[in-house]
């Protein structure tokens, strides 16, 4: 029997009765305050050495480039917080008890950096149906201010069938029907389900301090899923070499959930 994970007090019915209405969660204070500091210092040697651009490269030109000498799973931290257990409990409730991750991602952004135009991230190609659930968990280590700009959402538009840039033409500007998310203390989650249309905001002059947030992704199991980075094998593989499923979580890496990488 799966050794039994703690509870996740923050998810109640109620709550998941809003994920699925409205396609996202706002938790709070979420990671570990104690974990924190180790986050951020990670962030800063991913972004500061060079490591973050040299996986860009890789991405962008994985002929030139092959495969990074570090992910960002190697992090100590950050490979933690990927297998934080109320994370991966609060998962096995959206998405049942299969589930595997998919990616992570990093970054420190400046204060006035450009925001991000409406878009999602559910990896279906083509776009076709939402039979499965795909969740990104986006961790704001100072949390959020509006000086640091905000994350708008579009509540329900996680039900359409859509192409990811549907929306792009419409930038970053205010819609009717959004959600704006940017009054957050440290450590706080949002948990978008992937299929959701956001932007980030820009907080143009803004003096707030860099926004720190790490990007990690989680698909339902039951069909294949496109990876999104050339090396993803190798992700996967080091995260089972690391034993970050502890054991529980037997789908939580293996690659027979991935279709090919198509670029």
């Amino acid at each position: 029997m799966r050794e039994q994970l703690p509870p996740v007090p923050e998810l109640d019915g109620s709550l998941l009765e809003q994920f699925e209405e409205r396609g996202y969660l706002v938790l709070p204070g979420f990671i570990p305050s104690g974990s924190l500091e180790s986050l951020e210092r990670e962030v800063d040697l991913w972004v500061d050495s060079g490591l973050r651009q040299r996986s860009i490269d890789a991405c962008r030109e994985p002929e030139v480039y092959g495969t990074p000498d570090m992910v960002e799973i190697q992090l100590a931290a950050h490979g933690e917080l990927a297998v934080h257990p109320p994370l991966l409990a609060l998962l096995s409730e959206v998405m049942g008890p299969s589930f595997v991750f998919h990616h992570l991602h990093c970054d420190r952004r400046p204060p006035g950096a450009p925001g991000k135009a409406w878009h999602h991230d559910y990896e279906q190609i083509p776009q076709r149906g939402r039979d499965r659930v795909m969740v990104h968990a986006l961790h704001y280590l100072r949390g959020l201010r509006p000086e640091m700009g905000g994350l708008a959402v579009l509540p329900g538009s996680h039900r359409e069938v859509a192409e990811k840039t549907a929306r792009a033409h419409l930038g970053t500007r205010r819609l009717p029907s959004e959600a704006l998310i940017d009054d957050l203390p440290a450590g706080s989650t949002v948990v978008l389900h992937s299929a959701l249309f956001h932007a980030r905001r820009s907080a143009p002059g803004a003096t707030g301090g860099p926004r720190y947030m790490i990007d990690a992704s989680y698909c339902q199991t039951g069909t294949r899923w496109p990876p999104v980075k050339p090396y993803w094998r190798h992700v996967l593989a080091t995260a089972r070499e690391l034993g970050l499923d502890r054991g529980r979580w037997p789908d939580l890496f293996d690659e027979r959930h991935f279709s090919e990488y198509a670029g």
